[in-house]
C-alpha cells in the first residue's frame, strides 16, 4: 500500500449494486469522482465556483483496473495522488481498499486538463500550486 496525499471514507448503498449484488462497474467512477472533488476543495479549490467562472476540468482518460467487489453495506476507503504529466495534463492516482479487510479493490488513474468556455486549454492559477507540490512528493 502507499502514502496517500489524501484519503476519503465511503460506504456501499443498496442502489448501487447490481443483478449480482455486488456495486455496478460504472458506479466506481462516482466514487472517484467523488473524492477528486472533495481532494480539490480540501485544497481550496471549489469546481463549482470554477464552473462559474467557465472554467472547466474535464476528464481526458480513464484507466481502472479492477481487484475485488464491493457489496451492499460494505465501507470502503479511497486513497488519492497527484501528478502533473505535462504543462496542461495532471493525473490523479487513486485507490479504493475495502475497509473490513485491507483488500484492493480497484486501481484507477484519471487523467485530466483544464479547458475554457471556448474548449482551450487553460491551467486555472489556483492549480498551480497544487501541481507544483505534486511534483515535489
Amino acid at each position: 500500500m502507499r502514502d496517500y496525499r489524501f484519503t476519503l471514507d465511503m460506504k456501499v448503498r443498496d442502489y448501487e449494486l447490481d443483478a449480482q449484488g455486488v456495486v455496478n462497474n460504472a458506479v466506481y467512477q462516482n466514487y472517484l469522482e467523488h473524492c477528486r472533488h472533495e481532494f480539490l476543495l480540501s485544497q481550496g479549490i471549489d469546481f463549482n465556483r470554477l464552473t462559474s467562472e467557465k472554467v472547466f476540468l474535464v476528464v481526458v482518460r480513464v484507466e481502472i483496473d479492477y481487484q475485488a467487489p464491493l457489496r451492499g453495506g460494505d465501507v470502503f476507503w479511497i486513497g488519492l495522488n497527484l501528478e502533473r504529466i505535462s504543462p496542461l495534463r495532471f493525473v490523479f492516482i487513486q485507490d479504493i481498499y475495502r475497509q473490513r479487510d485491507g483488500r484492493l479493490v480497484l486501481s484507477a488513474r484519471t487523467t485530466g486538463t483544464a479547458v475554457n468556455d471556448r474548449g482551450r486549454p487553460c491551467l486555472p492559477p489556483e492549480l498551480e500550486p497544487l501541481l507544483a507540490a505534486a511534483a515535489k512528493s
